[in-house]
């Protein structure tokens, strides 16, 4: 080979090497990273995607609070029962405060919560709803056989359990059923919730939407 062809071969290796080394320089800086159009279109499917599980994110968040404060009256009402047949005396449920409510056991029935009995705050989102603010109770009277139910809502409120776990009211068993709504008065859109306390002690959890009917649940 002369060398006029060696140097023709050695510049076009050179220039073949030099466009492989663009090439390759440009498809590593695409591979780096998004172009201004990818990162606008993944922002925008991020946001839609957002817009469209915050509402079911926030009803169950709602939901939760409803839940959490219907089982925690329920308990405290349960544990104020379970304490009075525990000692054969009477033992008071005790509500008091307005918002937030404290609910708990006043062991002696004094109308005061001592340091040592247990109680509790119900606070935030869902609260102890005042009469006339939740669905009317038609359902839950009906599956009561008719009874008429009385809000628990006023400060102070408290509720005698006997030795066998019965309400009594005046000195005598009470044929009374309370009634304990839950609920917010700003939001009705999450629907309500009412713990019923019947006159044997018993204890159930009933759930509204808005515009009612009820449902019991447990």
């Amino acid at each position: 080979m002369s060398a006029g062809s060696m140097l023709d071969w050695s510049r076009k290796r050179e220039s073949a090497l030099g466009r492989s080394r663009k090439y390759s320089g440009r498809r590593r800086s695409r591979s780096s990273g998004f172009s201004m159009v990818e990162l606008a279109v993944s922002m925008t499917v991020l946001l839609i995607l957002t817009a469209i599980a915050i509402p079911s994110l926030m009803y169950s968040f709602r939901t939760y609070q409803l839940n959490d404060a219907a089982t925690r009256v329920s308990d405290a009402l349960k544990f104020t029962r379970y304490e009075a047949v525990r000692r054969n005396t009477q033992v008071c449920f005790l509500m008091q405060g307005g918002s937030p409510w404290t609910i708990g056991t006043d062991s002696n029935c004094s109308g005061t919560f001592s340091a040592n009995e247990r109680q509790q705050v119900i606070a935030g989102f869902a609260g102890i709803l005042p009469s006339g603010v939740a669905p009317g109770p038609s359902a839950i009277s009906a599956k009561l056989g008719g009874a008429g139910l009385t809000p628990v809502s006023s400060n102070p409120s408290s509720i005698k359990f006997d030795a066998r776990g019965a309400i009594r009211v005046g000195g005598s068993v009470s044929s009374t059923i309370f009634v304990f709504y839950i609920g917010s008065t700003t939001d009705p859109e999450f629907g309500y919730r009412a713990v019923v306390l019947v006159p044997s002690g018993n204890i159930q959890i009933w759930t509204a939407p808005a515009g009612g009917p009820w449902q019991q649940v447990s």
